[in-house]
């Protein structure tokens, strides 16, 4: 046994490298990513090409489907906290998405309209219903184990939500290529082989987690992390609810996609519930208080960020497939391969990113984290000011040269890294200890709410081959490519300079609880 100066001294980091851990984590986000990003590369272009859905009610499908997807950590924070630890609800939400993805490869192998193919419809709605509710369980859990990896006041933190977000963004990146390659290439029926190419990937990452989670996932004194909750007696329980939960994530889906919106009520109640539950709390310091106000805050200005990058799957690559010159060397390259572009930028610019941040942490200079996000909110906008000059009075029939989205792209991922992987670090920073699954799941709410108003705003997208009335947005006509571009360029801007005017005031309130006994 080590003396006690010896493991103090451990638990002090000598260098800038990182727990091996932290790559355990990363692997296997990046395979859970491969499966979600791969899938969603494509999904669209399934809904519309092989379900023959119109692309107004596919985008707003869609939209429904990745809101729930980051809805549902509300419900996955609060088991873990209280019942199954982060380890269970990672093992058990894993399996759940790959069931979902192998439930998606058997509605794609027996495709076509909702009139004609009705078990393939109700195959789609389950096996989205079982991402729907894995994700749920699976993306808050992990998230907030990389912080648990660090003590309180390890500088490296930052940096290592910047290399894991590189995980999630090499996952993208392969998932989108092999799910482009394989499932979009003009035939529908090859659809279902990135649905089961993400299947398989999502259960290597399942199977990744179970073998190093009790090697690796340990505190710097080398305590077990993500373990289950002490007087915890609902594990059996909560098995036992999943049926239930699965069905009503489905009836939601339904209900909003084909009857009436029942999403945006939903998230509503939720800001209002998650926010009683945490500020009831009488054991919350002042400083704590702070601390969750600017995690509440700094979510509402992420709506604006994602709002507009999640067109990448739907309204960008109806822009990328209709109306873009895809040809090199005399091949033409697949629609859904675009979106690849944002996992490779994020992963060539994240080590980059990484080492800024620490380089300016250790001079002293390291912008606030408010700041950051502003800073990434501003590239967002530079990003569609770039396409806005590429649409710019194209004449019909024009097709528009491929560099202007490269450079969206481009802008949007160095934005995103300013951006995301700040956000889930300072969330950890902030979060009391008690509610700190809960309130990685209010960042991932945010997210919900913005996947749903991006699904609405790609409804908007103004097709040329639609001869219904010009969409309108509060007022605003879009006639056109460039009306419908220059809506995010406004958006963003106006997002990031008040984000950027408060910065001052919210990095006070953030100073304050980090230099208060946090509650516990």
């Amino acid at each position: 046994m080590q003396p006690a100066a010896a493991q103090r001294e451990q638990s002090i980091p000598a260098s800038t490298s990182h727990p091996k851990g932290l790559y355990l984590l990363f692997a296997t986000e990046m395979w859970e990513r491969f499966s979600y990003y791969g899938m969603r590369a494509v999904l669209v272009l399934f809904l519309t090409k092989a379900m023959l859905m119109d692309k107004a009610f596919a985008s707003k499908f869609y939209g429904g489907y990745t809101s729930l997807i980051y809805l549902t950590p509300l419900i996955g924070g609060f088991i873990a906290d209280r019942y199954w630890g982060n380890r269970r609800s990672i093992l058990t939400g894993g399996a759940l998405m790959a069931l979902g993805q192998f439930t998606l490869f058997a509605a794609a192998s027996n495709y076509g309209p909702a009139a004609t193919h009705g078990l393939s419809h109700q195959l789609l709605y389950l096996g989205l219903g079982l991402m729907i509710l894995g994700n749920g369980f699976f993306k808050p859990n992990i998230s907030s184990m990389v912080g648990s990896l660090y003590s309180a006041t390890d500088k490296r933190k930052d940096a290592a939500y910047t290399i894991f977000y590189m995980g999630i963004n090499l996952g993208s990146f392969f998932g989108n290529t092999v799910t482009s390659l394989v499932g979009d290439t003009g035939r529908s029926e090859d659809f279902r082989w990135a649905f089961l190419a993400c299947g398989i990937a999502m259960v290597l990452g399942t199977i990744f987690f179970q073998w190093g989670k009790t090697r690796y996932l340990h505190t710097p004194e080398g305590e077990q992390v993500g373990e289950t909750p002490v007087n915890s007696g609902g594990i059996k329980g909560v098995f036992a609810l999943l049926p239930v939960l699965l069905a009503v994530m489905i009836g939601i889906l339904w209900l909003d996609s084909a009857k009436f919106a029942t999403i945006a009520p939903l998230l509503g109640i939720a800001v209002v519930v998650i926010a009683f539950m945490i500020f009831s709390d009488k054991s919350l310091s002042g400083a704590d208080i702070q601390g969750i106000l600017v995690i509440f805050i700094v979510s509402f200005f992420v709506v604006f960020f994602w709002a507009a990058f999640e067109q990448a799957p739907a309204s960008l690559t109806f822009f990328a497939d209709e109306q873009m010159d895809r040809h090199l060397f005399g091949y033409e390259l697949p629609a859904s391969l675009f979106q690849n572009l944002n996992g490779f930028f994020v992963v060539a610019g994240a080590p980059v990113m990484a080492l800024l941040w620490t380089a300016l942490g250790r001079r002293g200079a390291e912008p606030p984290s408010p700041v950051k996000m502003a800073m990434g909110l501003a590239l967002l906008a530079l990003g569609y000011l770039v396409m806005c000059f590429g649409v710019h009075n194209v004449q019909p029939g024009v097709k528009v040269s491929m560099f202007f989205l490269v450079a969206l792209y481009f802008f949007h991922s160095i934005g995103e890294l300013c951006l995301s992987p700040i956000g889930l670090s300072l969330v950890n920073k902030l979060a009391p200890a008690k509610f700190s699954s809960l309130l990685m799941a209010v960042w991932f709410l945010a997210n919900a709410a913005a996947n749903y108003l991006a699904g609405y705003m790609s409804s908007l997208y103004p097709d040329p081959k639609s001869t219904k009335p010009a969409p309108v947005l509060l007022g605003y006509h879009i006639e056109n490519l460039y009306d419908f571009f220059l809506v995010f360029v406004v958006s963003a801007a106006v997002a990031a300079v008040l984000l950027f005017v408060i910065s001052g005031k919210l990095a006070k309130m953030m100073d304050a609880r980090n230099h208060a006994p946090a509650a516990v």
